[in-house]
């Protein structure tokens, strides 16, 4: 029996400051950046985004590339986080997609940041960071300011949080670190 291997993608809906809507509130730069998502995302929109996305920057070969592996496992408006699962060889190409995308895909929708946080072959490690963040930004939004620092000292080290299989061969379900070579 065959074992179909993928990547599990980490990813958070940032938004941009408006400097008027910034200076009328005292909530932390890191609280605002981090806002939920209002629009009606749904999975589908998200996927047709993502795939159209894809087939502009790669053609019929991205477009092929993602057919029946991509699905979003986890999509979390409040805290503006989704999981996405793709097959090992495309999630490159999905990563590139993502960074590309500069608008929330719903109708008029916001301008966003798309950050993958974390690459993993089990959804098992994921979710531990996506948990890890969300408890970290409700101590921010607290206004405890040494959770504050800690979660942007933490978000600043990117080498730590982002993991990816650089090789592209590896037959390991764990983490790989981003490597220099």
């Amino acid at each position: 029996m065959v074992r179909i291997k993928g990547r599990y993608l980490l990813v958070n809906i940032i938004y941009p400051p408006d400097p008027e809507k910034l200076a009328k509130t005292d909530v932390p730069d890191i609280v605002f950046n981090h806002q939920p998502t209002v629009e009606n995302l749904t999975p589908q929109a998200l996927l047709r985004a993502i795939r159209s996305e894809v087939a502009t920057l790669y053609g019929d070969y991205g477009a092929g590339a993602m057919e029946g592996h991509l699905s979003v496992k986890y999509l979390s408006l409040a805290t503006s986080t989704f999981i996405l699962r793709c097959s090992r060889s495309a999630f490159r190409m999905l990563w590139s997609a993502l960074t590309f995308m500069d608008r929330v895909p719903v109708k008029d929708g916001r301008p966003c940041i798309f950050r993958v946080v974390r690459v993993s072959g089990t959804i098992r490690k994921v979710e531990q960071e996506a948990i890890r963040q969300a408890k970290q930004l409700i101590l921010a939004a607290k206004g405890e300011s040494a959770s504050i620092n800690s979660f942007i000292a933490d978000m600043a080290r990117e080498p730590d949080h982002v993991m990816a299989d650089t090789a592209g061969n590896s037959d390991s379900d764990d983490d790989m670190s981003l490597g220099d070579g």
